[in-house]
């Protein structure tokens, strides 16, 4: 009791010192000389341009938010899974609501919550430079004109990913000052055409080129307007207000955008991403080096920036190179071997371990021709190398003795073998296993269980511990041990998808193509992949890339032609040359397959907990976040089934 009368007293003459000395000038005290405020900040030249640039960092935020968008999908889990060969039984794990979809998908979800707070966030950034724009004096009228398409641009974006993600959603089209209880949907339909209509005069407004590095140009807006019109042809659920006249609106912005030769495909897929040796014990390129080539290449047509400029796209957060906020890609995959030198992916150049998420799932591997197309290699790394020098020891049922084998740095600890190469026999695998003759572990793709293989004759666990190829397509040698110091730019319209969203709107219909027929536009993608040496060839995929033991000859063509194209096999394609970039689960609502391919290649969504599966057509929506519908009065309406 006296210590609480003490602290009563205490805070009474702390109050009675602040009162008292209300009147003196403090470091608390506003100072002003210059009398500018918000207001007539953002009327000047410089104002302005401050205003429009403070609309790009958010995207960084934005375009990380990837649990999303990757995971639930036919090509990730976020979990990973456990079960036999032919048959997975995932009643052993719990699993990620974004693979479930049971009664843990709902309101409460932290990412659904960030992205939605994320897009608005930016929205009225972007609601600020548009209103604000007629009050701008002292600016040139063509430099002012190209902010206020750029900053329509950003807001058609953001709209663009929450009505994909929520359906009828919120739309401010001014700036929010202050604090309101009453907020109302605007029918998706209604968002689709604003959206179009600020892109068609952001179209108008914004120049071909750039001088900096990482605005918006008028080829990234009708990049999105392209995907926007193919995304209403489609007309989820008939809310969209689309019609088949979209497809060949998407069509004609593609073929524009291909005939400009301002977005040329990269010769070398690989150019797109970071270069670096794949023994990462090699002497590696520096940070600036490794991700040269890919930020400068001509085929991405917009990219979230980590690089350059500086000045323009913020003030910095932990990067001790750049001083800029970084990108995560790196570490947003899983997984690398485990249990021997190298464990868990992590290495002296890239000490990131590659943790338990985003797991590509089986089919992810088996889409893929390991032997010519480009992208197998490019996007999994299958062999691993000691970057210590460590001794391990192995005990396994398979062999009545102890082992001990050290690596040198250097040395091979690991090979995984592709879905198309045989099973190793017993004198091809590790010490380990009774017969086998290699220092190191050797394992096939249709072995894997989860986080580590079977032995083929017994069931145990391999104890020279390898797990699935580690997805390193973003991986970046000399990135210390943080999540966001990449500073790989993220490369979210790239040309590549403007010759497979042309096969797509050809597919449904649409007409006046340039090039030919819809496998024209899909092989131009795919030669790209097989390169000279292998152009025109018939590259093989497993026959049924969901099953785990594919014999080898069970394979089929994934060339196109006129004849064989379809919805599905785009879909296809656009996995290999887009795996792991983020869009995935919109291409898949966009064309209504999101339950039919999840259940068939996502073992967690085609067996789910209860035995069957769990996603349903209401999960073609997200729930709106509870936190926004507890903001509100009256309440906004939750999505049906949440």
């Amino acid at each position: 009791m006296k210590n609480n009368n003490l602290i009563r007293y205490i805070f009474f003459f702390v109050l009675l010192g602040l009162v008292a000395g209300g009147c003196k000038k403090t470091f608390l005290d506003e100072f002003n000389p210059a009398n500018r405020t918000t207001d007539n900040f953002y009327t000047t030249a410089t104002g302005y341009e401050t205003l429009v640039n403070a609309c790009y960092p958010l995207l960084r935020d934005i375009s990380q938010q990837r649990i999303p968008t990757l995971n639930g999908t036919d090509m990730f889990s976020a979990n990973g899974w456990t079960g036999t060969l032919l048959f997975p039984t995932l009643t052993t794990q719990s699993g990620s609501p974004y693979d479930a979809y049971d009664i843990s998908m709902n309101s409460s979800l932290g990412e659904l919550q960030s992205l939605w707070d994320m897009l608005y966030r930016e929205v009225n950034r972007c609601n600020a430079a548009v209103t604000r724009a007629a009050d701008v004096t002292g600016m040139v009228d063509s430099v002012k004109n190209t902010r206020i398409g750029e900053a329509k641009f950003l807001r058609s974006l953001s709209f663009f990913w929450a009505v994909q993600q929520w359906g009828d959603i919120p739309m401010p089209l001014t700036e929010t000052t202050t604090g309101s209880l009453t907020v109302k949907k605007t029918a998706a339909k209604d968002v689709y055409t604003q959206i179009i209509t600020d892109l068609n005069d952001a179209i108008a407004k914004l120049p071909v080129t750039q001088k900096d590095a990482g605005r918006v140009t008028k080829g990234a807006a009708q990049f999105l307007l392209a995907r926007v019109y193919l995304t209403r042809g489609w007309n989820f659920n008939n809310s969209l207000g689309g019609s088949s006249a979209d497809f060949t609106s998407s069509l004609a912005l593609c073929d524009e955008l291909i005939a400009s030769g301002l977005y040329p495909l990269e010769a070398n897929w690989n150019n797109l991403w970071p270069t670096h040796d794949k023994k990462v014990t090699n002497a590696q390129p520096s940070i600036a080096a490794g991700v040269a080539t890919a930020n400068a290449s001509k085929e991405v047509i917009f990219a979230v920036q980590y690089a350059n400029p500086q000045y323009y796209y913020g003030d910095g957060n932990s990067n001790p190179v750049t001083g800029l906020i970084g990108n995560n890609m790196h570490s947003q995959f899983g997984h690398g071997p485990s249990g021997v030198a190298q464990a868990g992916g992590s290495t002296i150049f890239y000490s990131k371990l590659q943790g338990d998420r985003n797991y590509p799932t089986w089919a992810a591997y088996r889409m893929f021709d390991p032997t010519m197309d480009s992208r197998y290699e490019g996007t999994f790394n299958t062999v691993s190398y000691a970057t210590v020098v460590q001794t391990i020891s192995l005990k396994n049922n398979t062999v009545s003795q102890n082992l001990s084998i050290t690596y040198a740095i250097g040395d091979t600890t690991a090979i995984i073998l592709p879905w198309n190469r045989p099973l190793p026999i017993a004198k091809d695998r590790g010490l380990n296993v009774a017969g086998g003759t290699k220092k190191y572990a050797v394992g096939h793709i249709s072995e894997i269980v989860g986080y580590a293989p079977l032995t083929p004759s017994t069931g145990v666990v391999d104890n020279m511990f390898w797990a699935s190829p580690m997805f390193w397509k973003f991986f970046q040698p000399n990135v210390p041990f943080q999540d966001g110091w990449s500073t790989l730019n993220d490369p979210i319209f790239r040309a590549a998808e403007l010759y497979l969203m042309a096969a797509e709107a050809i597919v449904k219909g649409a007409t006046g193509a340039k090039l030919g027929t819809a496998d024209v536009y899909y092989n131009r993608v795919l030669d790209r992949a097989l390169g000279t040496a292998n152009a025109g060839k018939n590259p093989n995929r497993a026959a049924n890339p969901e099953k785990g033991t594919d014999p080898i000859a069970n394979v089929v063509s994934y060339r196109a032609t006129p004849s064989n194209i379809t919805i599905d096999m785009i879909m296809d394609e656009s996995a290999r040359e887009f795996m792991g970039e983020g869009q995935r689960w919109y291409d898949l609502k966009r064309t209504q397959t999101l339950i039919s391919r999840g259940t068939k290649y996502n073992p967690w969504m085609g067996y789910g907990l209860s035995g069957s599966p769990a996603i349903a057509a209401k999960h073609y929506l997200r729930p709106i976040p509870q936190s926004m519908i507890d903001l509100t009065l009256p309440k906004i309406d939750q999505n049906p089934g949440y």
